[in-house]
């Protein structure tokens, strides 16, 4: 499945980091990725369900975009990766309507805008998708992040104590926040705007 015909790629933004390029994630992409993510702080990768500075992580991933299961999006400055917005949905599960959205952006772009741009531009491509939840978790400590969730109307929905483990073997609580984006679907419908969230 095609998410670039819901929402097309690439797209330009201009953040206080500069000019950023927003594009989908292919097989391509697989080393720059690799790159970008050994070079994240450790603690930045606890929330996420695997260790994706490993190769063959990122090739199982790589292998998940094209079964469709995944879709990321990557925001590219200088011809380098300096952040990824994923969206992870499985359909044959009990919850084919829940999309899981992962963020992650360089240390180089922080507190210019980019994860901002980043997020707001996963969250829309998730609306074009047809999803009808989204969910995002992230340890307690990254409040930044968790600010500019709860900016586009996520909510704390659960606390998970002592979730994950740091490689000093230190333990981290992990929040989970929710979106009904069914509801946020209908408001722009009833307000007369779908086409400025599919195009």
């Amino acid at each position: 499945m095609s998410n670039s015909e819901l929402r097309s790629y690439p797209r330009h933004v201009v953040t206080e980091a500069g000019p950023v390029e927003f594009r989908l994630m292919g097989a391509a992409d697989e080393a720059a990725v690799l790159d970008f993510a050994r070079g994240l702080p450790v603690h930045d990768l606890l929330f996420l369900p695997r260790n994706i500075t490993e190769p063959k992580v990122m090739t199982a991933w790589v292998r998940e975009i094209e079964r469709g299961t995944i879709t990321s999006l990557l925001a590219w400055k200088g011809g380098k990766v300096v952040g990824c917005g994923t969206i992870v949905r499985d359909v044959h599960s009990w919850s084919p309507h829940v999309g899981g959205i992962r963020m992650v952006i360089s240390t180089d772009v922080r507190g210019l805008g980019v994860g901002r741009a980043l997020t707001q531009e996963t969250f829309a491509l998730a609306l074009s998708m047809g999803l009808e939840k989204l969910v995002a978790q992230m340890t307690v400590d990254q409040t930044g992040a968790i600010a500019i969730f709860e900016g586009l109307g996520f909510k704390a929905e659960a606390l998970l104590r002592d979730h994950v483990r740091d490689r000093d073997g230190r333990t981290h609580d992990i929040v989970v926040l929710g979106h009904n984006v069914a509801q946020v679907r209908a408001k722009l419908e009833a307000y007369g705007v779908p086409a400025a969230v599919q195009n």
